[in-house]
């Protein structure tokens, strides 16, 4: 894998880059999900560092950016993002919703999971759909922003990093679920803090797009399933006198 930064060839290209990898002298777009699992062009590299049971929970784990993989032995190791493919994110809740299997205002991650494992036969189309990969790395402390800071449960945001400042202080203004003992959502409450911008996504692209940090557990796979509200945003700046 190499990142070629276009601006080294063109100033009007001043921070785009492309990842991409060399074949027989060839620069060629990076391989996409279907090469990478379906075909299994990076195997038997000793490139891996865990093998997980479930394609889904990669999946998942792909769009969160991090999280911890229970080993058989009882142990836990926390994974970080590492790299992308350079491939565009591809939404599969909107890919469901436009084919009318998923109505949009019950789209969540657990309708997600539940579509998928409940049509096997029709997942590895639906999963392939998104040709951006995102390969990890273990970390001792964690999940790390992309300021290399550990994010903080319900203070750390992910926003389009070519827009906003990496680090930022800003106040957020939405509603957050709470979530019974159950895993039910039983009612949605007006939340108003300030936050720190310390994180990014393939996802997360333009000025309408912000991700709030949930934590680990259930409880926090839950909210951050099903949070899809409106919102204001704003960051402090320091205010310039005379």
């Amino acid at each position: 894998m190499i990142n070629i930064y276009l601006k080294e060839f063109n100033p009007k290209y001043k921070g785009e880059r492309i990842i991409a990898r060399l074949y027989n002298g060839d620069i060629l777009p990076y391989f996409n999900r279907y090469e990478i699992d379906g075909k299994g062009l990076l195997r038997e590299k000793g490139l891996e560092i865990a093998w997980v049971s479930d394609p889904v929970d990669i999946f998942f784990l792909q769009i969160q950016g991090s999280g911890q993989i229970r080993l058989e032995n009882g142990q836990t190791i926390r994974v970080n993002y590492a790299a992308s493919n350079g491939r565009p994110y591809r939404s599969i809740g909107r890919l469901l919703i436009d084919e009318g299997v998923i109505p949009g205002k019950e789209m969540s991650l657990n309708k997600l999971r539940e579509y998928l494992e409940a049509h096997p036969q029709e997942r590895d189309r639906i999963l392939n759909y998104n040709e951006s990969y995102v390969f990890f790395r273990i970390v001792e402390d964690g999940p790390l922003g992309n300021i290399e800071v550990p994010l903080t449960q319900g203070r750390s945001i992910a926003t389009d990093s070519r827009l906003f400042p990496k680090g930022g202080l800003a106040f957020i203004i939405t509603e957050k679920p709470v979530i019974n003992e159950s895993g039910d959502i039983i009612e949605w409450k007006s939340l108003s803090r300030f936050v720190l911008n310390q994180d990014t996504g393939g996802a997360i692209k333009g000025s309408g797009r912000v991700d709030l940090f949930f934590g680990k557990g259930k409880k926090a796979e839950i909210g951050a399933g099903n949070m899809m509200h409106n919102g204001k945003l704003y960051f402090l700046i320091k205010k310039h006198l005379g």
